[in-house]
């Protein structure tokens, strides 16, 4: 009767610990590419920890290593050292386990396939059925506003609206988890300002996991629950920033003293990095 007890104890400590586990969990990170003109140091002993439901932002200057680390959690680069887990289990099982959609920089769409052609296209690789893809296809395209362009091509819409596509093609996998290489980069302020009202609401509608990649303060600090600000090449960890504003962020936030304060610590976090370039 008591081993059983014990066993029952065990079981609830395990799984107690299962449910506070960090979704992405980097330890001492490295990570150094070899080239022809000698090592490049990409990422330095990263440490950090993302929680379910998290929206994390990491900015940086160019060449500080955000999209590096980006395309390490999503098993697209091999660390050097540390250790990096995903969902409790290494980037590469997170990847086959089909734990995560990943948004480029660029739309990255094909323009031979319509847009309900080309979010179709991971779920035909996947081998779900025809009816399967079709509901799929609706829901994602409903949550991205973009319900009625099913049949476009992507010369068809704007450089916004194929954005939002690519958004909803990642996101056809139904994973927990979210990872977007800076994908509102190359877009106007208003179309910007648009889209991440839009990823809020998304986020909130959701509750996936997100880990942003941005050059944009203001963005950084209205999109996020947690920023993180790295520094020059090689790419290290200079401030974390947990975000104290409401989750209910109407874009006129960003003339408060709070989310003004959040900017200003973001900026001096990027200066001390510069100041400790290596």
């Amino acid at each position: 009767m008591r081993a059983n007890l014990n066993a029952s104890k065990s079981a609830s400590w395990a799984k107690d610990l299962n449910m506070i586990q960090p979704v992405i969990e980097a330890n001492r990170l490295n990570l150094t590419f070899q080239t022809n003109d000698g090592p490049v140091h990409a990422l330095k002993d990263v440490d950090l920890e993302i929680e379910k439901g998290d929206f994390v932002s990491f900015i940086g200057p160019s060449g500080c290593g955000k999209t590096t680390f980006l395309r390490v959690m999503a098993d697209l680069e091999k660390p050097t050292s540390g250790t990096i887990t995903v969902n409790g289990v290494s980037p590469e099982e997170a990847r086959k386990s089909r734990a995560y959609g990943y948004v480029f920089q660029a739309a990255g769409l094909y323009p031979w396939r319509t847009i309900g052609g080309n979010i179709r296209l991971p779920l035909e690789i996947m081998g779900l059925s025809k009816s399967e893809q079709a509901e799929r296809v609706a829901r994602v395209l409903d949550l991205v506003e973009l319900s009625g362009f099913e049949k476009k091509f992507p010369w068809q819409l704007s450089g916004g609206m194929q954005q939002r596509a690519s958004i909803a093609r990642a996101l056809a996998f139904d994973a927990d988890i979210l990872l977007m290489d800076e994908p509102f980069g190359a877009l106007d302020e208003i179309v910007r300002d648009r889209l991440n009202e839009q990823l809020l609401d998304l986020w909130a509608r959701t509750g996936k996991t997100i880990g942003f990649v941005t050059h944009s303060i203001p963005e950084a600090v209205y999109l996020s629950t947690k920023i993180v600000v790295m520094s020059p090449r090689p790419g290290r960890i200079t401030d974390i920033i947990e975000s104290p504003l409401p989750k209910d962020r109407p874009l006129d936030i960003r003339d408060t003293p709070e989310f003004i304060a959040v900017a200003h610590r973001v900026r001096e976090g990027l200066r001390a990095g510069h100041g400790d370039e290596v």
